[in-house]
């Protein structure tokens, strides 16, 4: 499997951070529980299950302190639970959960439970309403059995705690990308991050399932229309793009909005046109400006007031966001060209296939005369 940087690939102006992933940014770590099998029909068995979750931790308890936060919508059909909450009040309470179209509820009651497991104040102080985020992956997943569980959604929470700081985390085929397709090849989870000269980190992961393969451009070539078509075989669907950008910056969460406003331009530039039946959401949060609930206006008893040392930092605002905005549409369309690089052919319910991205062909148009 192979990243941007392996086909001698660079996108945009700014440098990568290590790991060239959104675990560059300080604390966040990213776990996935990826749902494979290949059962009988129910009741014999429980079908043909492609599917998974993805979880995004920003680290700490973020109940008691959660982050600044905004989102922006290109196209509205799909679904985030807990967007409107993060609208309202500019911040984020929860980890980000991203999963297929049909296990929202199964992830959300699940998120729920442990978070509650967690704090004691959860739904006795205040309530919670989860980020929860999706993609159709029905074209390989049996969306017709409840295939994802609550220890799924543990051991992917357990696996981002427990990643924070380490190295990129897997794309491609895994947790909640295990049954997405993008522009025409098999997608899924990509992540890509940049540095900005404020010394700042921006991380952007991508659930990615969405466009058409002559829609495919890479670093703004129309790879896509150059490589040979599906034989005869049934093409997925175009879907959607869920885009989590986070940062460790003191932005606030209008200066957030702005951001995931941002990450459509980094999908554009791939080949996405926002198409009718997609789903295109883009949440951004940031680190900096972090504080205790009470501060940012929630009230939770027994919670010490006052100034923390982030809440004091300046926030960065105007004209001081452009490298921000840079970096967020560099590292998006990064991070959906990853989801392909890393994404091998994959054969799902009723025989349906998603091709991997030929990557050696795809060198070859890139670099013709190596």
């Amino acid at each position: 499997m192979a990243r941007t940087a392996d086909l001698g690939i660079t996108i945009g102006s700014l440098p990568s951070g290590p790991t060239a992933s959104i675990a560059d940014v300080p604390g966040v770590g990213v776990g996935h529980t990826t749902v494979w099998r290949d059962e009988p029909q129910p009741p014999a068995g429980r079908g043909v299950a492609r599917t998974g979750v993805t979880v995004i931790d920003l680290g700490g308890n973020m109940f008691r302190r959660p982050v600044p936060a905004g989102g922006a919508v290109l196209n509205g059909a799909g679904e985030c639970t807990g967007f409107l909450a993060a609208a309202e009040w500019g911040l984020a309470e929860t980890p980000v959960f991203l999963t297929s179209t049909m296990q929202v509820g199964r992830v959300y009651d699940a998120a729920c439970e442990l978070l509650m497991e967690q704090d004691p104040g959860i739904g006795a102080d205040d309530v919670i309403i989860p980020i929860v985020a999706e993609c159709d992956d029905s074209f390989l997943n049996d969306a017709r059995r409840m295939q994802v569980t609550a220890a799924d959604v543990r051991a992917a929470l357990q696996e981002a705690r427990a990643c924070a700081g380490g190295p990129a985390p897997p794309e491609g085929a895994v947790g909640a990308g295990t049954g997405m397709s993008c522009l025409g090849f098999k997608g899924g989870i990509g992540t890509a991050s940049r540095l900005v000269p404020s010394g700042h980190a921006v991380g952007v992961l991508v659930l990615s399932n969405f466009g058409s393969q002559e829609q495919l451009t890479i670093n703004g070539m129309p790879v896509g229309r150059l490589l040979p078509a599906a034989d005869g075989q049934p093409t997925p669907p175009a879907g959607s793009c869920i885009t989590v950008v986070v940062t460790d910056a003191p932005l606030d969460s209008a200066a957030c909005v702005r951001l995931a406003r941002r990450a459509g331009l980094g999908l554009a530039r791939v080949g996405s046109t926002g198409h009718h039946g997609s789903g295109e959401i883009f949440l951004a949060l940031a680190t900096g400006l972090r504080g205790p609930r009470d501060e940012a206006g929630q009230g939770v008893p027994g919670q010490p007031a006052g100034g923390s040392a982030q809440r004091q930092a300046t926030p960065i605002t105007g004209p001081g966001l452009d490298p921000f905005f840079c970096a967020v549409v560099e590292a998006t369309e990064e991070a959906v060209l990853n989801s392909l690089l890393a994404a091998g052919t994959v054969t799902g319910r009723d025989g349906n296939v998603s091709r991997g991205l030929p990557v050696e062909r795809v060198n070859t148009l890139l670099h013709p005369s190596a």
